[in-house]
């Protein structure tokens, strides 16, 4: 035991201290969800004896990290690279805090280790897989702009140009400023008031944690977001996107039509629901804040109806009075599949179970209407693009 000792004393004294090594990291600042990227961990060796050990890159395991742990072999004075694939499975901030270096002595009976700090922070986007909708959406888009340009009677309400003056213009649309300028007179053309305002309203509160499927429902009202915000802001509207809870949690004000899809998805990229009530006064007091003119609201949350009888309705009637309101709510496709299980007792009450959920949902969405409201309810991968639909329908009817 004592010759043991002594040579686990003297692998302890001889072999390299891990604290003598100088780590840096190396990783890109943001991914898509699903899509890999390299976390690279450079070693360097400071000290006078040889570093061979192993390294472990330790990443949270939603940050979808392979192979972690890696063989180094670093002589006095040189340098290392270590690289971990990583492929994210959440949507989020994924964090590394430390880098854990083992380094065994000559004789390999002992060791030293070290944790060593290296934080790292790699932002997972969303993936914005209703993207493939976009490129249809814009095609029925510019078929209804020219069809409103044919149908529509009169003058318009935003200015144009500037043109000379014919026979037959109306001299109250004379620019005498321009006139003077150029000598000759000038007349205001308009158009049809395009730059309407469409603001996202996103629920992440306790409703929107719940999972459907292999995502929660707020990933669905996300997808829907970045949809219909690229969609209204190459329509030449005006996008801003409010996240509320108790209070407040993100915001995107006046963002130009080039930058609105990026800030969109920095804004939502590391948003995370609360276990919460959603406070609807405080909502419906920052909409009034946010949008003092008449635009387009849509609420993207749950049509659960102790939640929207209680919350919602109370103050959903200050809105409609002054806007366009859209509530675009996630349906579980789960719930349908237990509504139609009739093989054996075990199955009845869940389908009855299910069939009571989807009665309430349905008389929620009726009283909803009655109140003048437009109700989107859709599986998670079919929402984005029936909220697509329901604003190309607005906008041909000229409610927007």
């Amino acid at each position: 035991a004592l010759v043991v000792a002594a040579l686990i004393a003297l692998d302890v004294v001889l072999a390299p201290s891990p604290r003598r090594l100088l780590l840096e990291r190396e990783v890109a600042p943001s991914v898509r969800l699903g899509e890999p990227c390299t976390s690279t961990v450079t070693v360097t060796n400071t000290g006078s004896r040889r570093a061979r050990g192993l390294l472990r890159d330790a990443w949270q395991p939603s940050a979808g990290a392979g192979q972690d742990r890696h063989r180094i072999d670093v002589p006095p004075g040189e340098r290392r690279r270590t690289s971990t694939q990583l492929r994210p499975v959440r949507r989020g901030d994924r964090a590394a805090d430390r880098v854990t270096v083992r380094l065994p002595g000559p004789l390999g009976v002992a060791a030293r280790q070290a944790s060593l700090p290296l934080p790292g922070r790699l932002r997972v986007l969303p993936p914005f897989t209703s993207r493939r909708h976009l490129p249809s959406r814009l095609a029925r888009l510019r078929e209804l702009d020219g069809r409103t340009a044919v149908l529509h009677r009169g003058q318009g309400t935003e200015f144009d140009a500037l043109r000379d003056y014919v026979d037959g213009d109306d001299v109250r649309s004379i620019d005498w400023r321009a006139t003077a300028r150029r000598q000759t007179v000038v007349v205001r053309t308009w158009r049809p008031e395009r730059d309407r305002r469409v603001l996202l309203v996103l629920d992440a509160s306790r409703t929107a944690a719940a999972r459907i499927g292999q995502e929660v429902r707020l990933d669905a009202g996300i997808e829907a977001s970045l949809l219909l915000g690229a969609l209204a802001s190459r329509a030449g509207d005006r996008v801003d996107l409010l996240v509320h809870g108790r209070a407040v949690r993100t915001r995107v004000r006046g963002a130009s039509r080039a930058r609105l899809l990026g800030e969109l998805v920095e804004a939502l990229a590391p948003l995370e629901p609360e276990l919460v009530e959603t406070d609807w006064d405080a909502v419906v007091a920052e909409i009034r804040t946010t949008a003092r003119q008449r635009c387009l609201v849509v609420l993207l949350t749950a049509l659960d109806s102790a939640a929207v009888e209680v919350g919602l309705l109370p103050v959903l009637g200050q809105l409609t009075a002054r806007h366009t309101v859209v509530v675009a709510s996630v349906d579980d496709p789960s719930l349908r599949r237990l509504a139609a299980g009739r093989g054996d007792v075990d199955a009845v009450y869940p389908a009855a179970a299910a069939e009571a959920a989807a009665a309430e949902r349905a008389a929620t969405a009726e009283l909803l209407t009655r109140m003048g409201v437009e109700v989107v309810h859709a599986p998670p991968a079919d929402l984005a693009p029936a909220l697509a639909d329901r604003y190309l329908h607005l906008k041909a009817a000229g409610r927007l």
